[in-house]
């Protein structure tokens, strides 16, 4: 029997659910402010800034912050290499579906 999933290639950075979720919602815009993202994905501001951080901080997306009028506003943005990961882990995961 030959097996060609690899589960080294499922990338733990994105694998988490609200990781996931935010990496799925990006994927299909330029950007999206912090409030559009906590509602898509019913989180918490806590819980989302947990996981934007660490995504930012994989290089995965890029978070900018400014104030519009007096109020701040965050974004986040998809980079070229989230975009390559987010490619690359749903390859993995086709892999894997396409074994069950």
């Amino acid at each position: 029997m030959t097996d060609e999933f690899d589960i080294n290639r499922i990338d733990e950075v994105i694998h988490g659910r609200v990781r996931l979720g935010i990496m799925a919602v990006l994927s299909g815009v330029e950007s999206a402010d912090f409030n559009t993202l906590k509602a898509r994905l019913q989180a918490t501001d806590g819980n989302l800034s947990v996981h934007l951080r660490k995504l930012e901080e994989a290089g995965f997306v890029a978070v900018t912050k400014r104030f519009e009028g007096r109020k701040p506003l965050t974004e986040a943005a998809m980079t070229p290499a989230g975009r390559k990961a987010f490619v690359a882990y749903l390859d993995a995961m086709h892999g894997l579906v396409g074994k069950a």
